[in-house]
């Protein structure tokens, strides 16, 4: 069955919504380019690790940690960092359901994002900022924390793709709704901004995928809510 999306056709392909585009733009990657968009499972374990890129090379970087725990974790007395690498393997490894979602730019590794129930993130809901704003905790309402896209891959709209197909995992999953906590780039005082400084993606992308604002916890951060 065929879908017509804003920004592409939605193809039903089970378990998410596969969003296909076509975009054109310029540099070494130019011209058309089909994103696909599939689950994070234990046998694409090698696509994560090519879409994390050099950050990949070290165990103790987030490894899309950080929501999984209440508070960022102390140093250690010994010095020893932790294998958030490992962690994230071994999650990968014994989902149930995949704890993420990988993006291919013309088949190739570009991108990533975690979407799973807000109740399964530590990190939210030990947020006081968001307790301010979020609705009472509801199994059914779920959480895109971040995005991971290869800099070769950027304003592409890989990081669209995977927010759209997050929202039809959710779907299938059973949730009623859709929540994220992007940054409002035209509420920023800078010029501009990196890359790293917008993991948790922007206001206008949550915007066009249908995404309506809920509240605020800091004038350039809303909290976007998708009721489905």
């Amino acid at each position: 069955m065929l879908v017509t999306g804003r920004s592409g056709a939605w193809v039903l392909d089970w378990p998410l919504l596969v969003p296909v585009f076509q975009h054109e733009r310029p540099g070494p990657y130019r011209g058309a380019v089909s994103i696909e968009v599939q689950p994070a499972t234990a046998d694409r374990w090698g696509d994560v690790v090519t879409v994390f890129g050099r950050r990949g090379e070290d165990p103790s970087w987030c490894w899309c940690q950080l929501f999984l725990r209440p508070h960022p974790p102390e140093p250690s007395a010994s010095g020893a960092r932790p294998d958030n690498r490992g962690a994230l393997h071994q999650e990968l490894t014994h989902a149930a359901v995949p704890p993420g979602l990988i993006a291919y730019a013309n088949g190739h590794p570009a991108g990533w994002s975690r979407v799973g129930p807000r109740g399964a993130f530590p990190g939210v809901r030990g947020n006081r900022a968001l307790a301010k704003v979020l609705s009472h905790d509801d199994a059914r309402v779920w959480w895109v924390t971040c995005f991971v896209v290869d800099g070769r891959h950027r304003r592409s709209g890989v990081g669209a793709a995977l927010l759209r197909a997050a929202v039809g995992f959710a779907r299938d999953h059973g949730a009623t709704a859709v929540e994220g906590h992007p940054v409002d780039v035209a509420a920023l005082k800078a010029a501009r901004v990196a890359g790293s400084g917008l993991f948790t993606g922007t206001m206008a992308m949550f915007t066009a995928a249908g995404f309506v604002e809920v509240g605020r916890t800091y004038p350039t951060r809303p909290v976007m809510k998708l009721s489905l």
